[in-house]
């Protein structure tokens, strides 16, 4: 069988299999980004009560596979109580691994917001939620997104791991595609360019969502004028010219 009668005959599979990937891509990258907020907000919380946990937890799933994480809440975790199904444990382990990740993201761009910022937040008496939901916040939102961006593609490339407590997303449908090719053609060719096609798409979304945000802030053009087809053109004053043309 030559390559391209395997590919179409394994299309199918390997369109449900990129579908899965990239259902847990979304779904997880977005509770991650929740789960990073969450923690990089304790974590940079001045209590110790809130930020000590934070790191407990921030610490532990960055310092632990993602493997190991999976075989523990896929394979143990049922001998102690219910058991998941294998969509719903691939979600939660990207999601808690990723997010202990982007946490420290979050923190480290709190943290890059001019000190000035956060004076001035001590001077008009504002309390920590207030501050941090309208001044801090906004500003640090377009430092991170840079670095969540990365990690976002990162989880992309990480769901294939999944594959291990058998869900069929597309490594999965890769694999069985090599069964009856090679693995140049379907792991070299096929997963290489399906990966980089919606990597390509997640990391141009961000930017846009970047360039939203330090629209806001006053730093750049805005997304009208990013997507419009007709370039802007700035226009230079002309030296001043005495009437007639001519000096």
């Amino acid at each position: 069988m030559s390559y391209l009668d395997a590919l179409s005959v394994h299309a199918p599979r390997l369109w449900e299999g990129m579908l899965v990937t990239i259902q847990l891509t979304l779904i997880s990258g977005v509770l991650a980004f929740v789960v990073s907020v969450v923690l990089g907000l304790m974590a940079g919380s001045p209590r110790k009560l809130l930020r000590i946990p934070a790191r407990i937890i921030i610490e532990f799933f960055r310092g632990t596979s993602l493997i190991v994480q999976l075989v523990w809440l896929y394979y143990v975790l049922p001998l102690f109580g219910p058991s998941l199904d294998a969509f719903a444990v691939g979600i939660f382990a990207l999601t808690i691994n990723y997010g202990a990740y982007g946490a420290e993201a979050v923190r480290a761009s709190l943290t890059s917001v001019p000190k000035g910022q956060w004076e001035a937040t001590v001077a008009l008496s504002m309390s920590w939620p207030h501050k941090i939901r309208r001044i801090i916040f906004p500003q640090a939102w377009a430092l991170m997104i840079p670095s969540l961006t990365n990690l976002w593609v990162h989880l992309l490339k990480g769901s294939s791991i999944v594959y291990i407590i058998g869900l069929s997303e597309f490594t999965f449908e890769l694999i069985q595609l090599n069964r009856t090719t090679d693995w140049f053609f379907a792991l070299a060719v096929v997963g290489l360019i399906g990966y980089f096609l919606f990597a390509l798409l997640l990391t141009q979304l961000m930017r846009l969502i970047e360039a939203r945000a330090k629209h806001r802030l006053g730093q750049g053009p805005s997304l009208k004028e990013i997507l419009s087809p007709a370039p802007k053109i700035s226009v230079t004053p002309a030296d001043d010219v005495p009437a007639g043309g001519a000096r």
